[in-house]
């Protein structure tokens, strides 16, 4: 059996690292252990819960800031790996997490496996800090498992070698397919749906954040049979311009943040999406839910390439328009409705594991012949 340490910190990591762990628990060949670093807490609670995950090592988080954080952390996870034979390393995406998981997997000279390699927008301050961390994974990482065939080209014109680069599909589409099985997610409602709203990304704060609310409360006020929910960040940068604008409109529904389950079962519900979350964008195509991208770039292009997305920017009369659109034509609405899911097929953990089962017996063979 092959010792396989998945490193993962934050919610949207475990959704796309639960049904990886899962498939290699199945595999017959590798013992997954499942260390989280502590850069979530309660959240990670609920969403490890949500995918029957009983972790293997649960780090102390140190302090509340990043820089304190990444330092414990990073002294927490060299005293793991140097203690146990790992034949991997497994990260996820773009977090401090899967930075720090990486990095000490390269100083031990554990191969790294990184999920969801490739993506980018080559602007170091889009998404900040992602995009630089993403782009430093990538050198230290041994199996670069893309979601889609772009983003393995993206990994290629950086000279990363052929045969380290794999095209897997999304994992995060293998969640949704788990969540629908296990939890009986369905849609509930046979009228148009509801229009659901995230918006939370540091990129996005102040004027683009006021720009963007403005439009929902315009949308709203014509609109008045629509209902609007929007699960509004913790953080008050994000909440206080959010409620200052929309919370009096009698059809704007504000809570707290949604849990897996809970979006999940927003999105099947849903008439039409509106956020700057990556992680919507290759969700909501499961579902036929078209999505406007609240931002002026996505690292996700594959979505508006296929048309089930589009970019909406962040000013207001941009968004209200490309809405009033879907709103008034039925067949440029269902037009994106109707263009599939580009990020995969629910398949893609059972595709790398297959292709880490093969690569590590060919590592196998090749040091017994040394």
């Amino acid at each position: 059996m092959q010792d396989v340490l998945i490193i993962c910190g934050t919610r949207p990591e475990i959704i796309k690292l639960a049904p990886l762990y899962h498939s290699l628990r199945a595999s017959g060949w590798a013992q997954p252990r499942w260390l989280h670093t502590g850069q979530h807490d309660e959240m990670a609670r609920q969403m490890l819960a949500c995918f029957g995950i009983v972790p293997d090592v649960w780090l102390e988080r140190g302090g509340d800031g990043l820089s304190e954080f990444s330092t414990r952390c990073r002294t927490l996870l060299d005293m793991v790996i140097s203690s146990g034979t790992w034949s991997l390393v497994v990260v996820q995406g773009d977090t401090e997490s899967a930075f720090l998981g990486a990095l000490c997997g390269f100083y031990h000279h554990v191969p790294v496996a990184h999920v969801e390699a490739g993506l980018r927008t080559y602007d170091l301050e889009r998404p900040f800090p992602e995009e630089g961390l993403r782009q430093m994974i990538s050198r230290i990482t041994r199996f670069h498992f893309a979601p889609t065939e772009r983003a393995a080209l993206a990994l290629r014109d950086e000279a990363i070698a052929l045969e380290r680069i794999f095209v897997t599909g999304n994992t995060v589409i293998d969640a949704q397919h788990w969540v629908v099985r296990h939890h009986r997610i369905q849609r509930r409602v046979e009228s148009r749906g509801h229009l659901l709203v995230t918006a939370h990304r540091r990129e996005n704060w102040g004027s683009d954040l006021r720009e963007i609310c403005y439009a929902i409360a315009d949308v709203a006020s014509r609109h008045p049979e629509l209902q609007v929910l929007f699960p509004v960040h913790l953080n008050p940068v994000v909440g206080q311009p959010v409620r200052a604008i929309l919370g009096e409109l009698a059809n704007v529904h504000l809570s707290p943040p949604f849990d897996y389950l809970e979006m999940q079962q927003a999105l099947i519900d849903s008439w039409l999406v509106l956020t700057d979350s990556g992680g919507l964008q290759e969700e909501a195509p499961t579902f036929g839910v078209p999505l406007l991208v609240l931002r002026t770039e996505t690292e996700r292009p594959e979505a508006i390439e296929a048309g089930c997305a589009r970019l909406a920017g962040t000013q207001r009369v941009s968004i209200v328009r490309q809405i009033e659109e879907l709103w008034s034509d039925p067949a440029a609405y269902q037009s994106m409705a109707r263009a599939g899911n580009p990020f995969g097929d629910g398949q893609a953990s059972v595709r790398i594991v297959n292709l880490l089962q093969n690569a590590l017996a060919c590592d196998e063979r090749l040091r017994a012949v040394i």
